[in-house]
């Protein structure tokens, strides 16, 4: 026992061919991420960051949040100076990219190769089978996110600017912009987006950025290949596309707009969300836009502790289900949740395994689809047990949807998020950071699991 946890003490040390890392891809992905959290807590704790100061528990509950772009707050961004505000855009960068894919990135840039432990790292954070031209795909990540960042910036800069004057409109335009992309959903006023509930620019960019930026990184690669192959036109072929490529877009066009038509059911006639506003052109375009926010990103439009008990649900259901694989959103993964349909229905109709588009699912893929959702439940109810113990004076639906979106890294709050005691603040710690990098954790597990060395009889066992 003491052998195996000996590594934890000294995780790196020096061979006869260069340094040995004897931590596994999910734990230096976890270390990295606490380690940037802990780093950003002491860089906000520092004088001038906050306009009253922050004890260490909001300062950590922050950097937390920034790192795994989830958009929690206890303290809003406005009341940091420009200096903090910076170090949490930084921090949401290095978070939505990943600090790995940067520090990959880095070296590819210098001409060296990828060690093979950050090589198996990568292939598990930009979901690839394969190690082959992972450097090249990290460059059109890189050059991808930062272009779309800026071309995002530059499109709310003209809104924000004749509004706001050139300095706070462009730091207005890029916080935003880059938060958006890296689906964090941390925004600079504390009523997040509402004010601009009237506004479709705005709506239609922030919108455009998370919804990219939540497809998933390789989904987006090979979207840039197959068009420099074949034109635009290739998107009017989708048999093209590998199978990866055709369920994510084919999934997330199809619950984006079953969302639309359930938020628009739910809440046209709610006098305190789309009931309330002036005219059919906001209320579609609200609507339009919480629809397609709880997937991937925590920005809101109207007041979502206003919403119905039927809304509150099926918002906590669409940020259980997350985004694209290897993409900048978190929750099960739109393909896990597809997974699990297909291997339903094929049992229903008494089919040994599940099929898409003339392809069979393998087994390998079903068990670790299964492995994610359940413990994915598994961690919600943990955690929302936890905190039914350290604050039972709030009421559960609250806590329910804090946590759920705790661990989709989402951002959407009922509110209770400020009012929590130090425990349970330490609990949404504990979750956004499992929520962020428990699936990359499970899926490495069992795509490394060892064959065993025994053959055991076969059992059966009633089910329902």
């Amino acid at each position: 026992m003491r052998q195996r946890y000996r590594r934890y003490l000294r995780p790196l040390t020096r061979g006869p061919r260069g340094p040995i890392i004897h931590l596994s891809p999910p734990e230096i992905l976890l270390g990295g991420f606490l380690g940037l959290s802990m780093l950003g807590a002491c860089l906000l704790k520092l004088p001038g960051m906050h306009q009253e100061g922050l004890s260490w528990l909001s300062a950590l509950f922050t950097a937390t949040s920034a790192v795994t772009v989830t958009g929690l707050s206890v303290t809003p961004l406005s009341e940091f100076t420009f200096a903090g505000q910076a170090v949490v855009l930084v921090l949401i960068q290095l978070g939505g990219l990943g600090f790995m894919t940067i520090a990959a990135l880095s070296l590819v840039m210098l001409g060296q190769r990828l060690p093979m432990h950050q090589t198996s790292l990568l292939r598990e954070a930009l979901n690839r089978s394969s190690s082959r031209e992972i450097g090249r795909l990290l460059r059109v990540i890189t050059a991808f996110a930062v272009t779309l960042e800026l071309g995002g910036a530059l499109l709310l800069a003209l809104e924000w600017v004749p509004r706001h004057g050139w300095g706070r409109g462009m730091w207005l335009s890029l916080f935003h912009s880059v938060s958006a992309f890296n689906n964090a959903g941390f925004t600079l006023w504390p009523d997040s987006l509402l004010r601009e509930s009237r506004n479709p620019l705005v709506a239609s960019v922030i919108s455009l950025l998370f919804m990219t930026g939540g497809i998933g990184f390789a989904v987006i690669g090979e979207l840039r290949e197959r068009r420099r192959e074949h034109g635009w036109r290739v998107l009017l072929h989708p048999s093209r596309f590998s199978v990866q490529t055709r369920l994510v877009l084919e999934a997330t066009i199809a619950l984006n707009l079953l969302s639309l038509v359930v938020i628009l059911a739910l809440e046209w006639g709610n006098p305190d969300t789309l009931a309330g506003m002036r005219d059919h052109g906001e209320r579609f375009i609200s609507a339009a836009f919480m629809a397609v926010t709880p997937r991937t990103a925590g920005f809101s439009m109207f007041d979502t502790s206003a919403m119905t008990q039927a809304s509150t649900l099926w918002t906590m259901a669409m940020m259980f289900i997350g985004g694209g694989s290897g993409s900048t959103a978190s929750g099960i993964k739109i393909t896990t949740f597809v997974v699990l349909l297909l291997t339903t229905r094929a049992f229903l109709r008494q089919r040994h395994s599940p099929t898409l588009h003339g392809r069979r699912i393998g087994d390998e893929t079903v068990f670790k689809a299964i492995a994610v959702a359940l413990a994915g439940m598994l961690l919600i109810f943990s955690m929302l047990f936890g905190l039914t113990i350290t604050d039972p004076d709030h009421d559960f639906r609250s806590l329910a949807f804090e946590t759920v979106s705790a661990f989709g890294t989402v951002g959407l709050s009922l509110g209770v998020t400020p009012e929590l005691s130090a425990p349970g603040q330490w609990l949404i710690i504990i979750t956004m950071l499992l929520g962020r990098t428990g699936p990359l954790a499970l899926g490495y597990l069992l795509a490394n699991r060892s064959r065993p060395g025994v053959s055991y009889a076969r059992t059966e066992l009633s089910i329902g």
